[in-house]
């Protein structure tokens, strides 16, 4: 393969950049993913980089346009953080990772597709777990749970039974089932209605179910998440598999990926955007990496108006992934890539450009330019994808 790059730039570019002139990666060590814009090979694994001092959050994003190596990159991460001995949960809208899934001797949950494939997003009844319910009425009903909401809710809550967490949703909506015909409580009528859709209705079989929960007992679960892919129930599913996720991961003790594949689907739902920022925020306690995967950064532009809460929370979501691997841009993205990440104009002037295959990958103050190069062994997961076939 012949080289993208003979040279990077003048002096004051490449000191405007920080960016090394001699760059050759991470200084870390391992199974490369490419070669970095001097030649070097260019290694990197989040929780490596956290305990180099590199970063100081393991949340990570990658974007760019379709068929430009995201996908490639992130399969390529996990295979090596997989054979690093840490685990990694894969939220899969549209099929993509089951090659990987069959090297690794993973598992692939097909959600709400056929009897007792179902996942319990929940634990111990505990105060994050009244968050998670808070978080799926709203985004089932599309509007805050108001005060009246809230308190029956609450009340409920405190006669649950521990054994209640094991179908939860299922238990909630019995306490209210009677109020679907009744005007009498218009509170308790439209909690019954937004619980319905989880035990009942269109969302029924993905979070409650009969029988036993599929459980997250392999390295690599990855959840497919076909069923409602590009659908109005993406993101309410979304945010409870990213919980029932990170209970799992949380108990890894070399730390866990977790995946978020068409990120859009969250960011642009308000209740589960918000959600999912206070989750964000206890990544390292939970020795967890969030990876957001995006086609475009003006998605962020849909989350919300500007000056909205829910457009900051979105863009404060991105500013928290410390490590981006960010591909090529059109001229159109650019200003809303700058409004999320306050790229320099030289990172700007960069990205436009960079060739098939190649990213800008930022990590804490660090910069590099990577043509991924996927290995002999990487074939064997990606080769299905033809857009990264072309790199090879």
């Amino acid at each position: 393969m012949k080289d993208v790059f003979t040279h990077w730039g003048m002096a004051t570019d490449v000191l405007a950049l920080r960016l090394p002139s001699h760059d050759a990666g991470t200084g870390l060590v391992g199974r490369p993913l490419g070669i970095a814009q001097r030649g070097g090979a260019f290694f990197f694994d989040v929780f490596q980089a956290y305990e180099a001092g590199l970063i100081s959050s393991p949340n990570a994003a990658v974007a760019g346009a379709i068929g430009l190596g995201k996908s490639t990159i992130v399969k390529m991460l996990l295979d090596r953080g997989l054979r690093a001995g840490r685990s990694a949960v894969v939220l899969d809208p549209k099929g993509e990772y089951g090659g990987l899934a069959a090297v690794h001797d993973g598992c692939v949950i097909a959600l709400g597709r056929g009897d007792g494939v179902w996942c319990n997003p929940f634990g111990s009844l505990d105060a994050s777990d009244k968050a998670l319910v808070y978080a799926l009425v709203a985004t089932a009903q599309g509007s805050q749970l108001t005060n009246e909401q809230r308190y029956q809710l609450d009340e409920v809550w405190r006669t649950l039974a521990p054994q209640s967490s094991l179908r939860l949703l299922r238990t909630l909506f019995e306490c209210f089932r009677d109020e679907l015909a009744s005007e009498r409580n218009v509170a308790r009528r439209t909690l019954a209605f937004a619980l319905y859709r989880f035990v009942e209705g269109d969302l029924a079989g993905l979070f409650d179910g009969t029988g036993e929960p599929v459980r997250f007992n392999h390295q690599l679960v990855v959840l497919d998440l076909s069923a409602v892919w590009a659908t109005a129930t993406m993101a309410v599913a979304t945010v409870a598999a990213v919980a029932a996720a990170q209970r799992v991961l949380e108990k890894d003790a070399k730390g866990g990926y977790l995946v978020v594949d068409e990120a859009w689907s969250v960011l642009a739902d308000e209740h589960a955007s918000s959600w999912l920022h206070g989750s964000w925020k206890l990544a390292r306690a939970r020795g967890i990496a969030h990876v957001l995967v995006l086609h475009r950064w003006s998605d962020v532009e849909g989350t919300g108006d500007e000056g909205t809460m829910q457009r900051a929370r979105s863009v404060s979501l991105l500013r928290d992934c410390e490590t981006v691997f960010l591909f090529r841009q059109p001229n159109d993205e650019l200003l809303a890539l700058n409004v999320a990440l306050y790229f320099t104009p030289l990172e700007m002037r960069y990205v436009r450009q960079l060739p098939k295959g190649v990213a800008l990958v930022r990590y804490g103050r660090h910069r590099s330019i990577v043509r991924v190069v996927p290995d002999e062994d990487d074939q064997l997961f990606i080769d299905t994808d033809e857009a990264m076939r072309e790199l090879a």
